[in-house]
């Protein structure tokens, strides 16, 4: 009497399931790595954060794009080369936008109007027009000597976030933008606001539109040694 032992090769479904709980597990395991890199940043480690992300780099199922960017070299261009190249030197500048301004101009319209509506509807005397102008201009030079403007800058950034989508959807694509090429040329984001009531709330500080911090220690010692580097 014998045993025979057949032995078979794993289906497809069973190579497909088994390549389905691997992913399941990398990706469980990037995401306690990137938990970690948040928490080092939320006491301040940023040290400690980058070494983490550096850590992951060229790792299976880590962070593949990180540093990944190649730059391109640095020295001058004439504007030959740029025409060569299909570049518009104009498009190098920075984008002028006027949505804000128009926004601005709106609304000190809406409150000229507003005013001649109130002195025809109330028809103040000259005493309380008086009191009125002294008060309005008391409180806008308390906000350019005590806060730089930064009170009327964040009514007219909510402002225009509110009403204006094209002004909303550009603060969100510039910021993007600032997160995207620092995180492809190796420089860790810790941060971001999209408006100056969000800044407000995270940093107290006012007259910030929006931002994006980053872990920019490495940058900051190269600028104190007087000598830039390509990499950083």
């Amino acid at each position: 009497m014998c045993t025979v032992v057949y032995c078979t090769m794993p289906t497809w479904r069973t190579q497909l399931k088994l390549s389905t709980i691997s992913a399941v597990k990398t990706k469980s395991s990037l995401k306690l790595e990137l938990d970690a890199v948040d928490n080092e940043l939320a006491r301040g480690e940023e040290r400690a954060a980058l070494s983490l992300v550096k850590g992951l780099q060229g790792q299976p199922g880590g962070l593949r794009c990180f540093g990944a960017a190649r730059q391109v070299p640095q020295r001058d261009y004439t504007l030959d080369e740029l025409k060569l190249n299909g570049i518009e030197a104009s498009s190098l500048l920075s984008p002028v936008d006027a949505t804000l301004g128009s926004i601005e101009r709106n609304l000190q319209l809406a409150a000229s109007v507003g005013g001649i509506s109130a002195w025809i509807a109330f028809q103040p005397s000259a005493q309380q027009a008086l009191y009125l102008s002294l008060g309005f201009l008391f409180l806008w030079t308390l906000d350019l000597v005590s806060f730089n403007g930064g009170i009327g800058s964040l009514v007219l950034d909510t402002i225009g976030h509110t009403f204006s989508q094209k002004y909303h959807n550009r603060v969100i694509q510039h910021e993007a933008g600032h997160f995207l090429i620092a995180y492809l040329v190796g420089i860790l984001p810790k941060g971001y606001t999209l408006s100056s009531f969000e800044a407000l709330k995270k940093e107290g500080s006012l007259n910030v539109q929006a931002g994006t911090a980053f872990v920019d220690f490495e940058f900051l010692e190269e600028v104190s040694t007087g000598k830039l580097s390509a990499t950083v």
